[in-house]
């Protein structure tokens, strides 16, 4: 029998659950649809029970597969969407539905912080006040759902929540809590500063478990989960990870100075800093393992959710399914760069710092197909990511010479990794692996469990960097335009939200 490690990631779209060998190769993945459910355009909830079933039955198919094999799980990590809130009773049951990081509900009350409070936020743990932060959402429901407020002894994240159903336990990791803005980065201890920002006392952080590191062991797996999985009874299970970390470290991004562009539900941006203060002017800072560094980040789900959108947006309602993904690409590589003067602004699923923003396209006419749309969305996307990133790079973060890293759908399409490096102007390094955030957090386990193991390497190949061609000037002259037009449409942005939410 060979030994194999266990990692499972929850994303906004899909739950996987993966396999690996002792250098890091996948061995099974199996993957389901994400309980997540759109209540409203701004109010996006996850079904507690459900995610954790789905979770076992992945693990139970994975466990099959292994064991046909001949592999022995050596431990079990979790990674999962950070923010949001997953609230539980002492006993870890549910106390109302989970509420996801893409839901915007608590805008109102993020809006009513003085810039004055939210850059002290800032300044401490290097993460600044949005409207999917725990801390936010606590206060909307002691607002709106008292009850629920009152009964939440722990709030979790998603991937704590998970571990708490494989083990029994309610846990935290630094990776997670310090993207909340509830770690100080001098101390690394909680701190009340994101609760007093938003009128909750200080006592509220009882609610939140005892912080460890990513890599150590929580408890073992239970005797109820290892029935149901056929998983062995008191598996380790660590801590785990923040999913843009878990990401990050699967595809690589260890060194001070390196940048990694994660094109998923989420646009995750981000280089590796040292950790402590004072810390890069970005949206989110998230401790690393290693406690010398950290990830300060540029995120909004404005990234591979459109062309999923994109890919679905045909199908009758009421139906599920859609044109593949692939078959888009193929026809948007028949489209020359610019779609003819089509161009989409990518906020589906909005963005944090623009509460009322929505999918947007300009310069529609008639001699546009869907080989046009797809085209204009994934350079969209693009562009939006190049406008994070050239946040991160003047945020006061050192980011290295290297070439930039690039995982999920941007790296997967030759196309899109191509749009990416033209539209950045920098070399791109392709990652293929497909489950990078289950990679990374499985990667914790060897060290977590004192395995004399080397470090799980990343396909560094040159044929896989993909530098700036000739398109490049075509993109410069995209992105002027595309700042232009981001910059001139948030009040027709409002005017729709009005209407919206005016209607019966």
């Amino acid at each position: 029998m060979t030994t194999c490690y266990l990692g499972v990631d929850v994303g906004l779209t899909a739950t996987k659950a993966a396999a690996f060998d002792a250098d890091g190769r996948e061995l099974h993945i199996v993957t389901a649809r994400t309980p997540r459910t759109c209540v409203t355009a701004h109010r996006h909830e996850v079904d507690m029970a459900v995610l954790a079933d789905t979770v076992l039955t992945l693990l139970e198919e994975l466990a099959a597969k292994l064991a046909a094999d001949g592999y022995v799980p050596a431990g079990i990590g979790v990674a999962g969407h950070g923010n949001g809130l997953y609230p539980v009773d002492a006993e870890l049951r549910p106390v109302g539905a989970a509420i996801a990081s893409s839901d915007s509900r608590a805008q109102r009350i993020v809006e009513a912080i003085a810039p004055e409070a939210a850059a002290r936020l800032a300044a401490e743990t290097g993460s600044i006040p949005w409207a999917a932060q725990p801390s936010v959402l606590l206060r909307w429901l002691r607002d709106h759902e008292p009850e629920t407020y009152r009964a939440t002894r722990w709030a979790l994240s998603c991937k704590d929540w998970v571990t708490s159903q494989l083990t029994g336990v309610a846990s935290a990791d630094y990776s997670d809590a310090s993207a909340f803005g509830m770690v100080a980065l001098d101390t690394r201890r909680y701190t009340a500063t994101a609760l007093d920002l938003v009128g909750l006392p200080a006592d509220d952080l009882r609610r939140f478990p005892a912080l460890r590191s990513s890599g150590e062991v929580v408890a073992g797996l239970t005797a109820q989960v290892a029935a149901r999985t056929g998983l062995p009874e008191g598996l380790p299970v660590v801590a785990g990870a923040m999913d843009c970390v878990a990401a990050t470290l699967g595809a690589g991004g260890r060194e001070l100075g390196d940048v990694t562009v994660i094109v998923g539900t989420w646009a995750i941006n981000g280089v590796v800093v040292p950790a402590g203060t004072p810390a890069p002017r970005v949206t989110l800072s998230a401790l690393l393992p290693d406690p010398t560094r950290m990830l300060a980040m540029e995120v909004a789900p404005t990234s591979a959710a459109n062309l999923e959108w994109l890919a679905s947006a045909s199908v009758p309602h009421g139906r599920v399914g859609g044109v593949p993904p692939v078959e888009l690409l193929r026809e948007a590589a028949t489209v020359p760069p610019g779609a003819e003067g089509l161009l989409f602004l990518p906020f589906v699923n909005g963005a944090p710092e623009h509460p009322a923003a929505s999918g947007t396209f300009l310069g529609i006419s008639g001699l546009h197909r869907r080989g046009h749309l797809t085209r204009a969305v994934i350079e969209g996307v693009a562009q939006y990511h190049r406008v994070q990133l050239d946040r991160v790079v003047v945020s006061g973060a050192e980011v290295g010479d290297r070439p930039w890293r690039i995982a999920g759908g941007g790296a997967r399409s030759e196309v899109w990794a191509q749009i990416f490096a033209d539209v950045l102007g920098r070399p791109v390094r392709r990652q293929l692996t497909s489950e990078l955030g289950a990679r990374g957090v499985a990667s914790l386990l060897p060290a977590a469990l004192s395995q004399d193991a080397r470090p799980w390497s990343v396909d560094d190949a040159d044929d896989l960097c993909v530098r700036p061609g000739p398109d490049r000037a075509a993109y410069l002259r995209q992105a002027e335009v595309f700042d232009r037009c981001l910059a001139a449409v948030p009040a027709a942005w409002t005017e729709v939200e009005q209407y919206r939410t005016a209607m019966p």
